[in-house]
């Protein structure tokens, strides 16, 4: 399919089928994301709680790869997809092969920082002294992957920015997989524990690469990487870090938030931690299937958005959100019906399937209003407005999140932590409506 031809499918194409068309794949590949987490939370909950808990520690340190791969990823995804919508290739080659040059770079400088300082990191994010040897075990060989991390997240948006989700699902899903065959092997049959989860992501990641790069090197896509579209302006990489700020915020303070998570978690012992780490894990879960959908109308959005279509605009945005309200009413639904066996099925430890039950029952409270907030960010972020994308996406982790992180624990305890991202969620839910109100009342204002 040549650019035009794919032009038109953007604009022409059924919204209905389109945005499912895309968002499908694009689930199977966000939820990746958390496979490689949650599968090396299930394996090594076998060894201890304490090691259950280290993996949840270095989850925040993943986070940043994935800040960092995903910001640079979003910011090209959306010119791109812009450009594109407008007829301008050569634009969107520019941006996509300096956002892969970008990525790697700063995959490098992570893997680097990482390393050498990589004890004290581990306390950072929450590690106990219990926790530590597996913490440092696993974040040393995670971190030796970095550069794959940031540059697989990276090349993954850039084939949804053009409307190739599916070659993105084979890249990621393929190496998700693996992963999951991967950690018996490495932790059980060959004995190496919390290093052989970390091993089996690793080698799972770089196969992911090697996928996903091949899509390129192969011309089987409209966008061309190559060293000569690498920009050498400053302002090229201005724009792609400023319109995709919104994702390192949201990916970024996802960081944070978890490493703040574990050290409040931290003061009730490592069964709250490791109870706390795997509640999240399976809210995640159910976040990534809402980011799914979000990320296959964002391409949608820009397209229609750049060729001066607002009433398809809104009509994607409007359709990703009914779906996602649906699978978010569904799953509290389920979840709830069930938490106590949920929690059970990773670690089989009385205190960790009491705190991690109530965690869930808090989640399962606020999951139905997930899918709104998280779409009018994204649909801020695919019409480049920048400034108010980026507040949006500070909420759910920064501004609503640190406030509450404080006020929670001391005024209630435990139950302050287990209510902690639930609570932060609800405030963003709240202060989302209005601005799609004045959204829709000025950008996408139909004449």
């Amino acid at each position: 399919m040549d650019p035009e031809q794919q032009r038109q499918k953007m604009l022409k194409t059924p919204m209905p089928k389109l945005i499912m068309s895309l968002g499908l794949p694009t689930v199977a590949s966000q939820l990746v994301s958390t496979i490689y987490n949650t599968a090396d939370t299930y394996f090594v909950s076998q060894i201890g709680t304490s090691a259950a808990a280290a993996v949840g520690v270095v989850f925040a340190l993943m986070s940043i790869f994935q800040a960092l791969g995903y910001g640079v990823g979003m910011g090209a995804n959306s010119l791109i997809s812009r450009r594109l919508g407008a007829g301008k290739v050569e634009e969107a080659n520019r941006y996509a092969s300096s956002a892969f040059a970008a990525s790697f770079l700063l995959g490098c400088l992570v893997m680097a920082l990482g390393l050498l300082f990589l004890e004290p990191l581990m306390r950072l994010l929450g590690s106990t002294e219990t926790m530590l040897p597996h913490s440092v075990a696993y974040a040393r060989i995670i971190l030796m992957g970095a550069p794959f991390f940031t540059c697989s997240f990276t090349m993954n948006n850039l084939l949804r920015s053009e409307g190739k989700a599916m070659m993105a699902m084979i890249g990621l899903c393929t190496g998700g997989l693996l992963n999951v065959g991967l950690d018996p092997l490495f932790i059980f049959t060959f004995g190496m524990g919390t290093a052989g989860a970390a091993l089996a992501t690793i080698i799972s990641q770089v196969i992911s690469f090697c996928i996903l790069i091949s899509f390129y090197l192969r011309k089987k896509t409209v966008i061309e990487l190559r060293a000569g579209n690498i920009s050498h302006k400053f302002s090229d990489y201005t724009l792609i870090v400023t319109t995709g700020a919104p994702t390192f915020c949201r990916q970024g303070l996802a960081s944070l938030a978890s490493a703040m998570l574990n050290r409040r978690a931290a003061v009730f012992g490592d069964a709250a931690v490791a109870a706390i780490t795997i509640s999240n894990k399976v809210y995640l879960l159910v976040r990534n299937i809402v980011l799914g959908i979000g990320q296959g109308a964002t391409p949608v959005m820009g397209y229609n958005y750049g060729a001066g279509d607002k009433k398809r605009t809104r009509e994607a945005f409007s359709f990703a959100t009914k779906i996602g309200t649906v699978i978010c009413v569904t799953a509290a639904a389920l979840l709830a019906w069930r938490a106590g066996d949920v929690i059970g099925w990773f670690r089989d430890d009385p205190a960790v399937i009491e705190i991690g039950t109530k965690a869930l029952y808090f989640a399962c409270g606020v999951m139905p209003v997930m899918a709104f907030s998280t779409y009018v960010n994204q649909l801020y972020q695919s019409l480049g407005l920048r400034a108010s994308a980026t507040f949006l996406a500070c909420c759910r982790q920064g501004i609503c999140f640190i406030p509450l992180a404080y006020l929670l624990p001391w005024l209630l305890g435990l139950t302050g932590v287990q209510m902690l991202q639930p609570g932060a969620d609800l405030l963003t839910f709240f202060v989302s409506v209005p601005f799609l109100i004045r959204l829709f009342h000025r950008e996408l204002k139909l004449d």
